[in-house]
């Protein structure tokens, strides 16, 4: 379990929110209690609270960028799979800076981008920025296993693990969505995207938000498939 965060401007200039993103930090130390970082970039504040599983050293801290410097991840959760995707991407000897999961994830978007996703097997939420394009990524797993609500305005989205972060925003209202306490109340939770907060959603399982200067688009990358049942009828006296 990690924490990760974020307020993302696109197409503006150098922003300094670092004393928002502390106190988004602070919500989830918890969380990630051996260890935080920041990145700054333009429109772009960052950050990560880690929780050390799969490589305990220096090495994989993050936020952490691709070794072209191209994108840069905060991510959470954990990559079952990443030493076969290591593999697969036949990856020259001594690219790897560390023996993390997200560096792996890292080359494999930088190798085929969102259809990487795929690839994964795991449970995981993760916030990634390709900086030469300004477009943030913001995606979850299959089932929704690891959260991740996003607050949308008029140029700006501020994201995080928890709810909690994102109250530490000053823009982000804390006013209840009175459907979904009723929802909460009733189903003993709210059905996403909706949330507690009026104004704050889910990404939803399986989805992955696209942000850019152009707007923002909710893209599915992942639907359940059913196969009909078999007719027993057939063969039958």
């Amino acid at each position: 379990m990690c924490g990760i965060a974020g307020i993302f401007r696109p197409g503006e200039g150098q922003g300094d929110e670092r004393e928002v993103l502390r106190g988004m930090l602070d919500a989830m130390a918890a969380r990630g209690p051996d260890g935080e970082g920041v990145h700054l970039e333009q429109g772009l504040t960052l950050g990560h609270r880690r929780l050390a599983i799969v490589d305990l050293s220096p090495a994989g801290r993050q936020p952490m960028k691709s070794p072209g410097g191209r994108f840069v991840i905060s991510f959470n959760g954990e990559i079952y799979n990443y030493r076969e995707l290591a593999r697969d991407l036949a990856l020259p000897p001594g690219t790897l800076r560390s023996s993390s999961d997200t560096e792996v994830l890292l080359a494999a978007w930088e190798r085929w981008g969102p259809g990487c996703l795929h690839r994964l097997v795991g449970q995981w939420a993760f916030a990634l920025y390709d900086r030469i394009e300004d477009v943030l990524w913001l995606a979850r797993d299959r089932f929704g296993e690891k959260p991740l609500f996003h607050h949308r305005a008029t140029g700006v989205v501020a994201f995080g693990s928890t709810l909690g972060a994102l109250i530490r925003v000053p823009w982000v209202s804390r006013e209840i969505d009175a459907e979904a306490l009723a929802e909460y109340l009733t189903l003993g939770y709210v059905v996403s995207p909706r949330t507690l907060l009026r104004d704050v959603r889910k990404v939803p399982p399986g989805c992955l938000l696209r942000v850019d200067r152009d707007g923002q688009e909710m893209v599915r990358w992942w639907s359940p498939r059913f196969r009909a049942a078999p007719d027993r009828r057939a063969g039958s006296k």
